[in-house]
């Protein structure tokens, strides 16, 4: 290995070990079905520990940039709160890593995954139903996307948040720690062999329709 090879290959190893730097993050966006919308939506804000996290609040969604761990926590204790206003809300969660062309991130395309250990989340008490979409996009390497997201599937199946395929997404139900932890789960495992990978969650908390349905 040559020299300017080795230190190559070490400056893609430091980008991949700092989150900022790889990209790490997600954009939240929370829609309340109350008059009280704006109460809900900053006290759910004011209750997350974003320790660790950069949060840039806008006036579609709210970017946090961090490691998966402080992303887990602080979108999970967001949405639990959202839940326990009692008011029918949606919480959509736009989950990135690894993109050449993020605007806070500096690796280039072929600066390989990011090996994370799969984030385990907190059980909250709250009770959410979610549509969830998983994309491996790999520019650069030979990979079996279909192979990646049916494991993913798999991983849903073995913690009991599964509840079935629909069109263009998989619908999960459970404990809104246990949903966001499967999603972060896919996200993360997926991730240890492709450096680009996105995913979409969109939870629905407190639906009339939900009557009988949480358990």
């Amino acid at each position: 290995m040559t020299t300017t090879t080795a230190r190559t290959a070490a400056e893609a190893a430091e980008l991949r070990d700092d989150p900022l730097r790889f990209g790490v993050g997600a954009r939240v966006t929370v829609s309340v079905m109350s008059d009280r919308y704006v109460e809900a939506i900053l006290g759910a804000l004011a209750a997350s520990d974003t320790t660790g996290l950069v949060v840039d609040t806008g006036d579609v969604s709210t970017y946090l940039g961090g490691s998966e761990d402080d992303l887990l926590r602080a979108i999970t204790q967001l949405t639990a709160s959202v839940a326990a206003s009692g008011h029918h809300a949606i919480v959509s969660v736009h989950l990135s890593r690894g993109c050449p062309g993020e605007a806070v991130c500096e690796l280039p395309g072929g600066a390989g995954p990011r090996g994370v250990d799969t984030v385990s989340g907190e059980t909250t008490g709250r009770w959410a139903a979610a549509e969830w979409a998983l994309y491996p996009l790999a520019d650069t390497v030979e990979a079996d996307h279909m192979r990646d997201i049916h494991a993913a599937i798999d991983f849903a199946k073995g913690n009991g948040t599964f509840r079935g395929s629909e069109h263009f997404v998989t619908r999960l139900e459970g404990d809104v720690g246990d949903v966001l932890a499967t999603a972060f789960a896919g996200w993360t495992l997926v991730g240890r062999g492709v450096q680009h990978v996105t995913s979409h969650l969109t939870l629905s908390l407190n639906s009339p329709s939900h009557e009988g349905a949480q358990r």
